[in-house]
């Protein structure tokens, strides 16, 4: 198939403007303004990553160049908002990596019951890391209340989801979902635990009440709180690696003793964290805490 002679216009002038924002010097001090007025780390990121979310927004607004969109986002609060939008990944879904959460359904929640089974106080912590818009923590949540079913109120359940993303949380609490990101929830799970509305799906209050959303950066203010599982998935690989190897030692850190730890399917390891977790299931990326 020939491109017409506008096609090829299009084409070269979206490849000049690329090559043109590569070598704008401007870049650095945009940044500087971002940390300062939003709190967003840049330096902690990926240089390249961190360059096309940012050039996301540039060219959404139609700024010719980093200069231009520095003054837009001085003087436009919003633009603040959309920024943070374009540099955290948002990309989730319910039950997200399937294999993964039978796992966590077949092994993972068993073994936290059973290990509990004599203790006074039978508390189960589970920890989101970068949940998103909600629907890892909801999934988790499906999965407490599809185990523990009749016994769930003998145990003190905690599931917290945290994410810089403020939009993103707000959405989250709503807990309410277009059918694109139900693909894997089956048909009995959607009556359970879903309230049809129009073209959406509510989340049931009994998994609202069963979890909470925080905002909270990772990188910046570890947490102090112990947790049973703590899922990460798919959010620490756009840090620079010495940063990642931080977070997992936070995380690690942050484990209760025979605690476990999921990254995303493409993630490792790194350095001194890759000796303080034992694989539990090496394919799922499913780890417990070496004591």
């Amino acid at each position: 198939m020939k491109l017409n002679k506008t096609e090829i216009q299009t084409g070269e002038n979206k490849a000049k403007a690329s090559r043109s924002l590569e070598e704008d010097p401007e870049f650095e001090p945009l940044k500087r303004v971002i940390t300062e007025s939003t709190g967003f780390n840049c330096e902690q990121y990926k240089e390249a990553h961190f360059r096309r979310r940012v050039n996301v927004r540039v060219r959404a607004t139609n700024s010719e160049n980093y200069a231009e969109y520095l003054r837009l986002l001085r003087k436009d609060s919003k633009e603040h908002d959309y920024l943070i939008k374009a540099l955290t990944i948002n990309v989730s879904e319910f039950f997200r990596n399937p294999e993964t959460f039978r796992v966590i359904e077949k092994e993972v929640i068993p073994f936290l019951i059973k290990s509990r089974s004599d203790s006074l106080i039978r508390s189960i912590r589970i920890w989101s890391a970068g949940c998103a818009t909600g629907e890892e923590v909801y999934s988790l949540a499906i999965l407490l209340h599809r185990v523990l079913g009749k016994d769930l109120d003998r145990y003190r359940i905690s599931i917290i989801g945290t994410d810089i993303d403020n939009l993103s949380l707000e959405k989250a609490r709503k807990g309410i979902y277009r059918e694109n990101v139900l693909k894997n929830v089956d048909i009995s799970t959607k009556e359970n635990y879903f309230v049809k509305r129009d073209e959406t799906y509510q989340i049931s209050d009994q998994l609202r009440n069963m979890v909470r959303f925080k905002r909270h950066d990772m990188i910046s203010e570890p947490y102090t709180d112990r947790f049973d599982l703590i899922i990460c998935r798919n959010v620490i690989i756009y840090f620079k690696k010495e940063i990642q190897e931080q977070l997992q030692l936070s995380f690690h850190q942050a484990l209760n003793r025979e605690g476990f730890f999921v990254i995303g399917k493409a993630e490792t390891l790194l350095g001194t964290a890759s000796k303080r977790f034992k694989p539990y299931n090496a394919r799922e990326r499913l780890y417990i805490k070496e004591t």
